[in-house]
């Protein structure tokens, strides 16, 4: 049984990671600096340089800027930023760009105007842009948030400079004082008033799935897999409207759209996964709402748990990472006890460890149909009693030991892999330039 001052500790880390948040704030940081580099140049760039943080590269070269279609990517966010914007209007600095504006950034593109790179900085968020035009040279540094100027230089003048402040090494956290055990305690014990907000957080998601249903957004998943053809071949019965509610949710993330999603340590689709089939396993199978807040939180702590095990420079897929947060809000819902809920979890990770993240991107919506499809599976075999043994792979009798070995995988040993995939993408966006 956990203490008051424990449950009120959790409850604060829970609050304080799982809240609602816009999308698509990196492309719009690079374009506000392109636009402060604009304004100081006095003119339109004749080039620009870009050098980039990993996580800036990956959570921007696959996303619709601004949510239009057609300006996907960094060269977009370069271009529409040194053509159109307003640095004043700071994540809003495309807000009033239109669809027939984009001629112009497509032109920006084709005489190869940017060059993008990728900047050796431990800072999470970080976009340098060296713009030259009309003989004259500027320089801005955004890092830290996406509206955080460290550093401006027009010509030769310094105008300000906060580089003292950038980081100095990675932080990799490790929240020791949070287990499993602790995480179920917590979910069954807290007082259930104190959770309403998850659940308001889920159906802010399923709204947002509903956009899919109704539009066409991303890659469309979600929207196929509830028309008439996907229906006759898989049904409509629980697990596919899962499937779909989740993957038509990421379709409306991925597309750039600037809106609210309930997020997850800063992730929409760890937020999407950490909720969405959860709520629609509820309505369907009318699991009381007290049961179905418990799950969330559950759910959506473990989730917190493997990101701050994994640390912010992890190289896997956040996407399935969340899988075993919903494992374990299932397998609870469905009647699992504590053992059942490890036991949900050590399957998820026996399942789904090891895809690694190749960036923000419509495509996304697949791997969150996998991690829907893994968390179900895993969930059901830990209500029959089935449990990946100790003698599998990377799984060990103590489910911390466990995701402490996901963790060692995903932020040490899959460092190269990222470098490689970081090294593809930059590559491949300046060949956009040649194109």
């Amino acid at each position: 049984m956990l203490s008051k001052s424990e449950i009120t500790k959790i409850l604060e880390l829970l609050r304080s990671e799982a809240k609602a948040a816009v999308g698509g704030t990196e492309p719009m940081a690079i374009a506000l600096a392109v636009a402060k580099a604009t304004e100081l140049l006095g003119c339109c760039p004749e080039k620009v340089v870009a050098k980039l943080s990993p996580k800036i590269i990956k959570n921007s070269v696959g996303v619709n800027v601004n949510g239009m279609d057609g300006a996907v990517g960094i060269p977009y966010a370069i271009a529409l930023g040194a053509c159109y914007g307003k640095p004043e209007a700071e994540l809003d600095v495309l807000n009033h760009v239109t669809p027939d504006m984009l001629p112009a950034a497509r032109k920006f593109i084709d005489e190869r105007r940017y060059v993008l790179k990728q900047a050796h900085t431990f800072e999470l968020i970080y976009v340098e842009i060296e713009a030259t035009g009309g003989g004259h040279e500027a320089k801005v540094i955004i890092a830290k948030s996406p509206t955080h100027f460290m550093f401006l230089k027009a010509d030769d003048k310094i105008l300000l400079d906060e580089r003292w402040d950038l980081a100095k090494e990675y932080n990799r956290t490790h929240e020791s004082w949070l287990n499993m055990k602790m995480i179920y305690d917590f979910a069954v014990e807290v007082p259930i008033d104190q959770l309403q907000f998850l659940l308001d957080g889920a159906r802010l998601n399923k709204e947002i799935a509903h956009m899919a249903f109704n539009g066409q957004y991303g890659l469309g998943l979600g929207k196929m897999m509830k028309g008439s053809f996907e229906e006759r071949m898989v049904g409509q019965n629980t697990m596919p409207r899962m499937i779909s509610y989740a993957c038509a949710a990421c379709d409306v993330r991925m597309s750039g759209a600037r809106i609210k999603v309930f997020c997850n340590s800063g992730s929409g689709n760890q937020g999407i996964v950490g909720t969405l089939p959860l709520l629609i396993f509820a309505e369907e199978t009318c699991v009381p709402e007290s049961k179905l807040l418990r799950g969330l939180a559950m759910s959506m702590l473990t989730i917190i748990y493997i990101k701050h095990l994994l640390g912010n420079m992890s190289a896997h897929c956040s996407c399935v990472l969340a899988s075993a947060g919903s494992a374990c809000g299932l397998a609870y819902m469905l009647g699992g006890d504590y053992d059942a809920v490890v036991a949900a979890v050590k399957n998820n990770i026996a399942s789904l460890t090891g895809m690694v993240c190749d960036g923000a991107k419509p495509s996304c919506a697949l791997r969150i149909s996998g991690a829907v499809n893994g968390a179900f599976q895993s969930a059901m075999m830990a209500i029959e009693g089935i449990c990946v043994p100790s003698t599998d792979g990377i799984i060990e009798d103590s489910v911390d030991r466990s995701l402490d070995n996901i963790a060692n995988i995903g932020r040490d040993a899959m460092l190269e892999n990222d470098s490689m995939i970081l090294r593809i993408i930059t590559e491949k966006e300046g060949k956009e330039a040649d194109n």
